[in-house]
């Protein structure tokens, strides 16, 4: 038996504000609300930490920096503010990280940017190449 990954695509604009698709497998729809990053709050890690041994010293979680910092393996991934629909109940808010796609290296600077010009009001949307 081989495996076979899917292949990547390469996302350079966002899903449009309630548009509806199909998930990866099939098993859901999903109407897309708006994009979001996923972040990882440093607050609900374990204190003290798991006691991982390394070089005889123990790893210390210092909670010195942002509170909030991106989720390191969804970076590379568009994520979307979604309601899930399914037939017969109630649409569900969830986040949706899309790891079948890959971002270009200019949408990913607009979706985890650093740079202040990143803050300014008017960069609502990046530019769809």
């Amino acid at each position: 038996m081989s495996f076979q990954s899917i292949p990547d695509k390469k996302i350079d604009c966002i899903l449009e504000h309630g548009s509806v698709y199909p998930s990866v497998g099939g098993f859901f729809s999903f109407r897309v609300v708006g994009p979001c990053c996923r972040l990882f709050d440093r607050e609900e890690l374990p204190w003290p930490c798991s006691r991982l041994a390394w070089k005889s010293k123990e790893p210390s979680w210092r909670r010195i920096g942002s509170r909030l910092v991106p989720d390191f393996a969804s970076r590379r991934c568009p994520s979307y503010a979604v309601e899930i629909l399914q037939p017969g109940s109630k649409p569900m808010a969830t986040t949706i990280t899309l790891f079948t796609d890959r971002f270009t290296p200019a949408m990913q600077e607009w979706w985890y940017s650093r740079h202040h010009r990143s803050r300014d009001k008017a960069n609502i949307s990046p530019a769809c190449g």
